[in-house]
């Protein structure tokens, strides 16, 4: 796994993995509550200096792909219509969610320039 971290800057908004109650207890959820402005209780969109992407259900088992697909294609419509705003894409689903970076990284496949993907998915667009 790759560690990388969010650069400084307002305008950067940190994409985590989500379940369906904005519990944002473990992970990246919680590094986005503790951090960039999550709200526990809101499982997806934009809180703060964050958005949620829903990859966990209320009973804490993970979505199916295509559930997560429909919140992915949410984010990615955000994302284009604030292109001023740089978004740090977390591997959502590959954590907590237990999916594979192969699994998730194609629902991004056409992320615009403003999304700023994890270095294991772009080396598979590349692969």
């Amino acid at each position: 796994m790759v560690m990388r971290t969010m650069p400084p800057g307002a305008e950067w908004i940190f994409v985590f993995g989500s379940n369906t109650r904005g519990r944002h207890g473990r992970g990246a959820a919680l590094d986005a509550a503790a951090h960039y402005g999550a709200v526990r209780g809101i499982g997806e969109g934009r809180q703060g200096q964050s958005y949620a992407i829903t990859t966990k259900g209320a009973s804490m088992r993970r979505l199916r792909l295509a559930d997560i697909r429909e919140s992915v294609d949410r984010f990615l419509e955000y994302a284009r219509a604030h292109p001023a705003l740089r978004f740090f894409v977390t591997a959502i689903g590959t954590g907590l969610a237990g999916y594979r970076h192969e699994q998730i990284a194609p629902m991004f496949i056409d992320a615009p320039s403003n999304c700023d993907l994890p270095p294991e998915w772009l080396a598979l667009r590349v692969s």
